[in-house]
């Protein structure tokens, strides 16, 4: 039995699809699923149970017997949002009850963490725990993402300090037997129609290039960077399943991994491309980034991918060009979800 939290939204539900194609069908799905507006990433899926957000704590304490991996993607993911007490319910303190549970009952855990913990920039984007501490994200979803990376590299390194000693039998430990937290970058893919304003630009592209024939970007507010030179790790989230399946088997080397495509682009070739997948003319306008979230903005992100590598994953990342061409073409144009 393999757990999914945030199975309803986008990266839970394409790696559902995932485990699905990989003859996983024992699933158990946690999510709040009185949004009907996910409800369709779940169609023609296979699993075993549905268990809301809510009660999941207790269910799997009573379970955890028939449960083989937990993979914890769930969070509030909203930057805009700014009350730190939502964050520290849904994103700190959750996972840190998953997290505990996990450790009591030797469950090993892939969790959802985020490129937002980089903030902007400062200390670059090394995977290195030594720099977790240093980390400045610029709003409080990056903060609770931070806050939780700390705390589990604390707790890890109290079973290796333990086990180094010999004192540390398996009852009292305090990190899962193998644990792993991907550093998202920015996904984009199938099954986010849901997001809002929180979807990808991928996904309002389209929308806007459908409904205007134009798309609009945010203007630079930053010297350093042209209008629409802004720079991001776009990752097809495609990508990012297949990288959670590969540490449901490998299981070691325990740690904080960035999860990006490697390779950082302008919100400029993210438009074109889209463009180019609708086969219509390249019309680009551009905006002022809200006031809400302008002093709060990265202009470059790019995940170093060495850590990951050199644990032996070794599956390409989509290209942008790729990626955006089998989004559009395969999911967005027909309305199909993955």
């Amino acid at each position: 039995m393999i757990i999914i939290t945030g199975a309803a939204g986008c990266i839970g539900s394409c790696l559902v699809r995932k485990l699905n194609d990989e003859g996983y069908y024992d699933l158990i799905l946690v999510d709040d699923f009185s949004k009907h507006e996910k409800h369709k990433n779940l169609e023609g899926k296979r699993f075993t149970a549905k268990v809301e957000r809510d009660i999941f704590i207790d269910w799997l304490k009573k379970n955890q017997r028939m449960v083989q991996f937990v993979f914890h993607i769930g969070a509030r993911t909203d930057t805009t949002e700014f009350d730190k007490t939502i964050f520290d319910k849904l994103n700190l303190n959750y996972s840190k009850d998953v997290w505990n549970v996990c450790v009591e009952f030797g469950l090993p855990l892939v969790y959802a963490s985020s490129a937002a913990t980089y903030g902007g920039g400062e200390y670059g984007y090394e995977d290195s725990h030594e720099i977790i501490e240093k980390l400045k994200p610029l709003n409080p979803y990056g903060d609770s993402k931070n806050d939780f990376d700390k705390w589990a590299i604390e707790k890890a390194a109290v079973n290796r300090r333990s086990k180094q000693d010999g004192k540390l039998p398996l009852p009292t430990a305090t990190a899962p037997y193998f644990w792993a937290g991907l550093k998202f970058f920015n996904v984009y893919g199938p099954n986010e129609n849901h997001k809002g304003r929180m979807a990808s630009v991928i996904f309002h592209a389209f929308n806007q290039i459908s409904e205007t024939g134009k798309m609009k970007l945010f203007r630079s507010h930053n010297p350093k960077y042209k209008d629409g030179e802004q720079l991001r790790d776009f990752v097809y989230v495609k990508d990012v399943v297949n990288v959670c399946y590969f540490l449901m088997h490998y299981r070691k080397d325990s740690g904080i991994y960035n999860l990006g495509s490697g390779k950082a682009r302008t919100f400029l070739a993210l438009a074109e491309n889209t463009f180019k997948a609708l086969s219509k003319p390249v019309q680009i306008e551009f905006i002022d980034t809200p006031a809400d979230i302008r002093d709060k903005y990265q202009y470059f992100t790019e995940a170093a991918m060495n850590k990951l590598k050199s644990i032996g994953y070794s599956v390409p990342f989509h290209s942008l060009e790729d990626g955006v061409a089998d989004y559009v073409k395969n999911y967005l144009v027909p309305k199909n979800y993955f």
